[in-house]
């Protein structure tokens, strides 16, 4: 595990150096400021969707599911659309305070923390209907907001898309400051409760036999899931697949149930995805296209593959 870790390090900082110093053309003082502070929002963004996928999927005892599955992207999607709709796209934008990021953040979080335990108490032990539940909210988030956006001024729907599509291109200092503040402070948590999940990893029965307060801590992780995926979006935008992707890889790369483990080795793979991608796009690509149409594109065909494969072992 070391070993690879040290490997996964290594490959970080050859592609950390390739991107800070790469076509500078002298410029280092405003390359390093400008490249420097994309480098700390990909750092970010790879703890918060690792560090939730893995809680999801150990969770639930299913590789497939992201945060995205409990419509907390929708949700956001839907804060948003309603924002613009309501306030208007130039106020917003032109008005763009921490303390509205702070208010699109906490907003997230308790709607879908209240949406969640709402159910939960009804179905606390059917965690699966919890799910469904969240996939057919989802659903109603993404019909409320098409509604919406369908009878939006053009020109602020416009807005509204740059607002809701990952860009790691334009990124607020004092966000990057609070956004770091939350997410670090949710992982720190999950970290807390390693011990409780490398247990449940075993099963909710198991867990539960081996004193784990199961539907207590499902509350408190769920909550931590909602909060760290959106403080991500509230910060570059939904990244749908990459925790998928992420934690796919980093299962095969470290094959152990131990979560420090899996967290590490998940949160490296995604940081030097996400500089790796960004270099492409930039120097190879010419900005024509985004990192996130790269992750999105790429994460779309790894997901088919992967059940086509599953498929075919049944």
């Amino acid at each position: 595990m070391k070993v690879k870790a040290g490997v996964l390090l290594l490959l970080i900082l050859g592609a950390v150096s390739a991107y800070l110093t790469y076509n500078t053309y002298g410029n280092w003082s405003f390359a390093f400021s400008l490249r420097g502070r994309r480098l700390l929002a990909f750092g970010l963004v790879a703890i918060a969707s690792s560090f939730s996928t893995f809680t999801l999927q150990t969770m639930t005892q299913n590789r497939y599911l992201t945060p995205g599955v409990l419509g907390l992207d929708q949700l956001y999607v839907l804060i948003q659309t309603v924002s613009f709709f309501f306030v208007g796209g130039i106020q917003i934008l032109s008005q763009e305070t921490t303390t509205m990021f702070l208010l699109s953040i906490v907003g997230t979080a308790i709607l879908g923390s209240v949406l969640i335990g709402l159910f939960y108490q009804k179905n606390g032990h059917h965690l699966f209907l919890l799910l469904m539940a969240g996939m057919v909210c989802g659903t109603m988030f993404s019909s409320y907001s098409t509604f919406l956006q369908v009878l939006m001024d053009p020109n602020e729907y416009d807005m509204l898309q740059g607002r809701l599509f990952a860009s790691f291109n334009h990124i607020n200092t004092q966000h990057l400051i609070w956004a770091a503040v939350i997410i670090i402070g949710g992982s720190l948590c999950l970290l807390y409760v390693i011990p409780e999940l490398n247990v449940l990893h075993l099963g909710s029965r198991q867990a539960s036999s081996l004193g784990v307060s199961v539907t207590f801590l499902h509350r408190c992780l769920l909550f931590l899931i909602a909060l760290l995926t959106g403080t991500a979006s509230a910060l570059v935008g939904p990244t749908i697949f990459l925790g998928f992707v992420v934690v796919t890889i980093t299962y095969q790369v470290f094959p152990t149930y131990r979560h420090d483990w899996l967290f590490l080795g998940g949160s490296l793979i995604a940081f030097l995805l996400l500089v790796t991608g960004q270099f492409f796009v930039e120097q190879l690509f010419g900005w024509n296209i985004t990192v996130n149409s790269v992750i999105q594109f790429l994460g779309g065909l790894f997901f088919m593959t992967k059940l086509m494969l599953e498929r075919k072992k049944i």
